[in-house]
């Protein structure tokens, strides 16, 4: 009855701005001796199109020909927030992550991340350093989480993962924060290290798209994650953006706290975000919508095996993998104590990286 009654306004409005806006035109003109009914008619035409375009704008219909983010039917189905208390459930005994410290979160225990089930958010906010396809005129609606289960030793942001930078949140509140970020003109919102945190970003979630939320979920990650709990994400992220840090186990435990699962661990992951996401590929307006992006951090003296890497991401997922080479590396945190990484990288490490990933066949290299 609704849809009908909405129908007959618009029909009405019509009519009457046609009627209206004809008689002034006519009248004008008859002033002037000159009668214009076709001026009169297509001014009457354009304003009605303006109403119309306003109506769309208030309805949401001018969305129609757009991405509908995974997570939506998800939530209409109420499968969303069910998957969310399965997450929350796991946080009893944690095993979300690959760390699996069995730690109970629930009782306000702290995992090996530096977390208990208490939400900590840094900080969010619009962000325009993030890969272009991702920002767009409004940028990447970023939230940092507080803490991290990975621990790299060379964390440029470790006053947050390790410092435990940030302040206690709700599940509403994260809520509320997605909305404010879409209000500001944001293209997704980017969840930034949310390893630990995902039944809340998934509780979270399903609030906001109560609420009206309707933009992409970036999953930014550093890639240590468990194939298990990412099936419980499978039509909840629309894009995933994950590291792929190091080839070779030695490195993984040296510089990011005894991860010596992590080759194994990101692999597995990546197949699996794959799986769910496919490739990255830009939309008409050239932002990403939908798909897996990588990034390759390359560190000084071949620490990140970047042939090696490239070449597995070739092989096992697509030689058109989204794959971001990054040459931004400055020795942060604990790295001065360890002395092949107390520099930053060289011009001539940073051209045999593109050289070697080139080389593997890959095709959608984004190099700085």
């Amino acid at each position: 009855m609704k849809n009908k009654r909405q129908s007959l306004n618009h029909s009405a409005r019509r009519s009457f701005i046609r009627k209206g806006l004809g008689l002034c035109f006519f009248v004008i003109s008859a002033g002037s001796f000159v009668a214009r009914p076709f001026h009169a008619l297509k001014a009457a035409n354009n304003m009605v199109q303006f109403f119309e375009n306003m109506d769309k704008l208030s309805s949401g219909q001018d969305r129609k020909n757009q991405y509908e983010p995974r997570y939506m039917t998800l939530h209409r189905s109420g499968e969303l927030k069910r998957r969310g208390e399965i997450l929350w459930q796991m946080m009893d005994v944690c095993r979300l992550c690959p760390r699996e410290c069995e730690t109970k979160r629930l009782d306000g225990q702290k995992g090996d991340c530096g977390s208990t089930s208490q939400l900590e958010v840094s900080s969010f906010h619009p962000h325009f350093g993030e890969e272009e396809p991702l920002v767009g005129e409004g940028g990447s609606g970023t939230i940092f989480m507080t803490h991290c289960s990975l621990r790299c030793v060379y964390c440029i942001n470790w006053q947050i993962s390790m410092g435990g930078e940030g302040h206690p949140r709700s599940i509403e509140e994260l809520s509320q924060m997605m909305m404010r970020l879409q209000s500001m003109g944001c293209k997704n919102i980017n969840m930034v290290t949310p390893t630990h945190y995902v039944p809340h970003m998934v509780l979270a979630l399903d609030k906001a798209a109560a609420a009206g939320l309707h933009i992409p979920l970036v999953y930014n990650t550093s890639g240590y994650e468990k194939a298990e709990t990412l099936r419980l994400l499978d039509g909840v992220v629309d894009i995933y953006l994950p590291d792929f840090k190091y080839y070779d186990d030695k490195m993984a435990a040296r510089y990011s706290s005894d991860a010596s699962d992590y080759p194994d661990r990101v692999k597995a992951a990546l197949k699996e975000m794959h799986r769910q996401v496919g490739i990255a590929q830009p939309a008409e307006d050239g932002l990403m919508n939908q798909g897996l992006m990588i990034r390759h951090l390359v560190l000084p003296n071949g620490i990140s095996d970047t042939g090696k890497v490239a070449a597995w991401v070739a092989l096992n997922l697509s030689k058109d993998t989204y794959f971001h080479l990054m040459a931004q590396y400055s020795p942060s945190y604990k790295a001065s104590q360890y002395p092949r990484l107390n520099r930053t990288i060289t011009r001539g490490e940073y051209r045999h990286a593109i050289e070697v990933a080139r080389e593997a066949g890959l095709t959608h290299l984004y190099i700085q």
